[in-house]
């Protein structure tokens, strides 16, 4: 069972064939690259494609034919840019504009901008160094393809990604990896855990590789400069930058197959990041991982000339913290079944399950509006043995507020089992605390 009763949010991998809702949602940015464009009928009115249209007029011969072309590129971009095409016009006609000569006119200077070493912490800088490292990956199975981003672990081959990139494989399906040198090489899965959303694979028949040099998460800052590197749409080596914009945001992009939710701890950014970006390296502007691209904020698909376009970014990117990841990562490598913490409790919003046993007293509704109910405790369970009890409301763990069942069950996933903790929560209307050392969840499901 999982940390809460019900899950209203589902993974929506880009390129499915439903449309999406107007509202924003979290998903997972994973998927094939775009359909090519496509061009409305005859008759149609959009508007001036401009770049597109230039690019595919038929070429004119001699100078006043281009400078027609260079006057009607001007026009297309507005009356300011009009002058410069008159300008233009003037300066490549056969005769020379009225009250001019040639021997007093100017031509552009070549300047000489000799290639200068990027500075320490720019974007240059992060871009040359972590590039080597992160690798596009290609996946094809009985339900479809995809592409995602990886990381690489190890100079043989070892690479870190997300699980719902592998996924698609399944069983039997086909794994490729596309280097930065432009080489590329089979992959197999080495294992997988759903419930943080990570997977290793590894490369055949490879070697010295160049490995990420992994940051730590928890030194992160909201304002700090980070760089995102992976391939949207499928176009590998891409490299956006941004800030952290917040930190320990609970995203919510499904469950497995045993309905346990899927959250984690975000770090979010306003680094650009779109499907194909997932597994991807977020990194600090000293070139350290510090997080696993995974989900983006989208508001909706739309649909342009009778084709489907998929939501892209709006600024609003979640990453998965990588001091969070790595325990589950050396769990997999070493061939171990991946362990999560647990309160050994299922819960729900504040007031979702209104009366009859478990629902919330009318005390404990005024007293608190937010929170993770608790509707079921495990026997045995930390939250038993700590006296916590049907109906309580958990409102923090440790120094993290608890404002969701979503943000009780991403904090305690960024905790090990063994782990002790604080938890607030409130009973009749009074505050209580409660020091508690985490179970995990084993071969259980319930966490």
């Amino acid at each position: 069972m999982s940390d809460r009763h019900h899950d209203d949010t589902q993974p929506v991998y880009p390129g499915s064939p439903q449309d999406q809702p107007t509202d924003t949602a979290s998903h997972p940015v994973f998927g094939p690259p775009p359909p090519p464009p496509s061009f409305p009928p005859p008759g149609t009115a959009t508007a001036p494609a401009q770049t597109e249209v230039l690019a595919h007029q038929p070429p004119r011969r001699g100078r006043k034919g281009f400078a027609a072309a260079v006057v009607a590129a001007s026009l297309l971009v507005g009356g300011a840019a009009g002058v410069g095409g008159a300008a233009a016009w003037s300066a490549l006609d056969d005769e020379p504009a009225a009250g001019t000569s040639p021997s007093s006119r100017t031509t552009a200077q070549v300047a000489d901008t000799p290639d200068t070493p990027a500075a320490d912490g720019s974007v240059e800088s992060v871009a040359s160094s972590v590039l080597p490292s992160v690798v596009k990956i290609d996946v094809s199975g009985s339900s479809g393809s995809g592409s995602g981003s990886g990381i690489i672990l190890s100079s043989d081959g070892q690479i870190l990604t997300n699980d719902h990139v592998v996924s698609l494989a399944g069983e039997g399906g086909r794994i490729s990896v596309s280097f930065n040198d432009g080489t590329k090489a089979a992959a197999e899965v080495v294992g997988t855990d759903p419930l943080t959303d990570v997977a290793v694979i590894q490369a055949q028949d490879v070697d010295g590789l160049t490995p990420a040099t992994l940051g730590s998460s928890d030194d992160l800052s909201v304002g700090e400069g980070v760089v995102a590197i992976g391939s949207p749409f499928g176009l590998d080596a891409t490299v956006t930058s941004g800030i952290v914009s917040a930190l320990n945001r609970p995203v919510d992009v499904g469950s497995d197959g045993n309905g346990n939710t899927t959250a984690y701890p975000a770090i979010q950014t306003d680094a650009a990041i779109n499907p194909g970006n997932s597994g991807g390296a977020l990194v600090d502007m000293a070139g350290h991982v510090v997080g696993i691209n995974s989900s983006i904020q989208t508001t909706s698909s739309s649909s342009q000339f009778g084709q489907s376009q998929e939501g892209g970014s709006i600024g609003l990117g979640f990453a998965i913290p990588i001091s969070d990841a790595m325990p589950i990562v050396d769990q997999i490598v070493a061939g171990e079944e991946p362990t999560h913490a647990r309160l050994g409790i299922t819960v729900s919003d504040v007031g979702a399950a209104q009366g009859g046993n478990g629902g919330p007293s009318q005390q404990q509704e005024q007293a608190s509006t937010e929170g993770a109910q608790i509707q079921e405790i495990g026997d045995g369970s930390a939250a038993g043995k700590a006296g916590l009890k049907a109906s309580d409301v958990i409102t923090k763990v440790d120094d993290q507020l608890i404002s969701s069942s979503d943000d009780l069950i991403a904090t305690i996933r960024s905790y090990r089992p063994g782990d002790t903790v604080t938890v607030t929560y409130q009973r009749d209307g009074s505050e209580k605390t409660a020091e508690l050392k985490l179970d995990s969840d084993g071969s259980s499901s319930k966490s």
